[in-house]
């Protein structure tokens, strides 16, 4: 398949985060006749910074439609003449989800849910829900939620019926640069000679924007209903971070904050037994759905991983070194860094 979206209605929820204002700044650029781009979020300052930049009046595709993904009533009426919805709204911080567990149950697993019952309602042809490593094998309340979300969108195909309609999942590690993520941190605190290190073991995946938008896209074109899709990316050291911003700066061991991992995972070795090899990237295929492995990987080319595989940014065979973090950091995220 090739992806087309000229003349196609595209819905982001959650469209104001740093992921939405990509997505759409990528789109705009690759598919100038796109028909609509539809920011779907809670917040009405946020959405009108946003204009600023990509402004209504100059962009005939664009709208902003303040919502929240809790209200299904709300979340149904934007759907009306959606063809595709990237569902990107997430509560996601950690800590916050420790000390305020129904408010991330309510957007994270009862958003997804109304998701799923706008799409089915409302004529959608395509659903991609972003998720997070976070969600293999979670150790956190976000995680849990993640991985529920997960869960209900792989299952919502089997109720598509005779819907020309899939569900998909994109699941990837930390967005470099992304807000509130631990770059930004790093060179805010770099300020103060002080750069806190939770564990020196710690690592992490690292993905750019634009390659997760990719990946989306990617999910987009490429979807049979049911997969989550997890991109082959290099893993950093926190400490090795911690060097590229601040070698100068003194770096204390505070400890891991609650619910944290030393290691984040994207593929559990109970996950290796369902999952295949694409090229670019793994791909978890659905243990129940109207396709088997066997077909998947006939008509696609992929591949099986060994038994009991694990993707696990600690025994990740890419790693980005001290000097790469930097380059990533002025191409990415802030072409003014020096050291």
């Amino acid at each position: 398949m090739k992806l087309d979206l000229n003349n196609k209605s595209i819905l982001i929820t959650g469209g104001t985060g740093s992921f939405g204002k990509k997505f759409i700044e990528i789109v705009l650029e690759r598919f100038p006749d796109v028909k609509r781009l539809i920011v779907y979020s809670r917040d009405e300052l946020k959405q009108f910074e946003m204009s600023q930049k990509f402004d209504p009046r100059k962009i005939p595709a664009m709208r902003y439609f303040i919502g929240n993904v809790r209200d299904k009533d709300r979340l149904k009426r934007a759907c009306e003449g959606v063809d595709y919805i990237i569902h990107a709204a997430a509560l996601k911080q950690v800590p916050a989800a420790e000390y305020n567990p129904m408010e991330c149950i309510k957007t994270n697993i009862n958003g997804a849910q109304n998701i799923i019952d706008a799409a089915l309602d409302t004529g959608v042809k395509k659903v991609v829900a972003l998720s997070t490593d976070k969600a293999a094998a979670p150790l956190n309340l976000y995680g849990a939620t993640k991985l529920c979300s997960d869960k209900l969108i792989i299952a919502a195909n089997n109720m598509r019926g005779d819907r020309d309609l899939s569900f998909s999942v994109v699941r990837y590690g930390n967005v470099m640069g992304s807000r509130g993520s631990v770059i930004p941190f790093f060179i805010n605190k770099k300020k103060t000679g002080i750069l806190p290190i939770t564990d020196e073991n710690m690592t992490r995946f690292n993905i750019s924007l634009e390659d997760s938008v990719d990946m989306v896209l990617h999910a987009l074109d490429n979807a049979w209903g049911g997969e989550i899709f997890i991109p082959k990316i290099p893993s950093y050291r926190i400490t090795d971070l911690a060097e590229a911003i601040g070698p100068e700066c003194t770096k204390p061991v505070l400890g891991i904050r609650p619910g944290e991992k030393i290691h984040e995972e994207m593929i559990t070795s109970s996950d290796s037994y369902n999952t295949v090899d694409v090229g670019g990237y793994f791909v978890i295929l659905p243990e129940t759905f109207r396709y088997t492995k066997a077909e998947y990987m006939e008509k696609t080319g992929a591949v099986e991983v060994p038994d009991r595989f694990v993707y696990n940014s600690g025994t990740n065979t890419e790693w980005v070194s001290v000097e790469e973090i930097r380059e990533l950091i002025v191409k990415f995220v802030d072409p003014t860094f020096k050291v």
